[in-house]
């Protein structure tokens, strides 16, 4: 703060100090604003780019110490790879091309926290807010704030964490929000259409089946992936980088999905691209509806959400 105050003419110490600290303003309405002047932005660049616009949601930690900040814990740190003292939070970013900048934030609080409304109180936690949540359910609060203020955007991104979570997926769905969401590489799907019945008992002994099981076996995507050819892949140019285009071989294919609760399987669209590693991931659009190289597009936003924590590292550096 002190830094900020000598740079910033007729800027006074106290007043910054008290707006940080103690001054009754909302995060949420300041993101509200951030969102809409992006969307504004945005829309004028997706007319003269083209380019679909997506709204991107993954999760970043920042690693801490102590344990005084709000909602630090020990939990998994993605930067670190492991198990550290840290906050995690779930972003938002919208993105057109190589325009993108993050346009909402919620902090993943742990259910320890949750459970110490004492702990809670004293870093100013609103009461409201005292309530367990999990990453893709901040997600879908982020999605839906970005719906509820007009937000324009053609496409919703992210990881795994997310794309594996069928209470989101299902989610998106009610809310007809056309997703591409990447899946772990263990995911399990079907070729074709299954059927579901409850097995017959066999013999006399055992118990009674109760749960509904599919006619067909599913298969795992990293199986699936080596039952693929060359010719099963198509060429594509996905993004212009400092050394020229990216170039990913891309597979598209329709599968059905099973949460293993839900009556029938959700027909979804498998992409797969290779190219420094292999990405899989599942969307609710039609695979005729846009090519291979719009998919790889699709699949590939997540990149600018890094690009945006970059850009305000070297800021951050840059004016120190």
């Amino acid at each position: 703060m002190e830094r900020i105050t000598e740079k910033i003419e007729d800027s006074d110490y106290k007043r910054n100090m008290h707006f940080l600290s103690v001054s009754n303003w909302s995060a949420s309405e300041l993101n509200n604003a951030t969102l809409k002047a992006t969307d504004n932005l945005l829309r004028e660049q997706n007319r003269m780019s083209g380019l679909p616009t997506g709204f991107v949601v993954d999760e970043k930690s920042h690693l801490k110490k102590g344990s005084k900040s709000v909602a630090l814990a020990f939990q998994y740190a993605v930067e670190a790879g492991k198990v550290d003292n840290c906050q995690v939070a779930v972003h938002a970013t919208l993105a057109n091309g190589k325009f993108c900048t993050l346009v909402g934030t919620e902090i993943f609080i742990p259910e320890a926290w949750i459970n110490d409304k004492k702990r809670c109180d004293a870093v100013g936690i609103l009461k409201k807010e005292q309530k367990f949540a999990t990453k893709p359910q901040l997600a879908l609060k982020l999605i839906k704030q970005a719906i509820e203020v007009g937000t324009e955007f053609d496409f919703i991104a992210g990881n795994g964490l997310y794309g594996h979570n069928a209470e989101l997926t299902r989610a998106l769905d009610n809310l007809e929000q056309f997703y591409i969401l990447d899946v772990h590489k263990d995911e399990t799907v079907f070729l074709s259409e299954p059927r579901f019945s409850i097995p017959e008992c066999k013999g006399i002994k055992g118990r009674t089946p109760i749960n509904t099981q599919p006619d067909i076996k599913p298969i795992q995507l990293q199986a699936y992936i080596k039952t693929l050819i060359e010719k099963d892949f198509t060429n594509e140019n996905v993004r212009q980088t400092a050394k020229g285009w990216k170039v990913a071989k891309v597979h598209t294919a329709t599968i059905w999905h099973w949460d293993g609760q839900e009556e029938k399987a959700c027909k979804r669209t498998l992409v797969i691209s290779v190219c420094e590693k292999i990405k899989f991931s599942l969307s609710n659009g039609n695979i005729k509806e846009y090519t291979n190289k719009e998919w790889a597009y699709f699949q590939c936003s997540r990149y600018w959400v890094e690009c945006c924590f970059v850009t305000l590292k070297w800021l951050t550096n840059f004016r120190h």
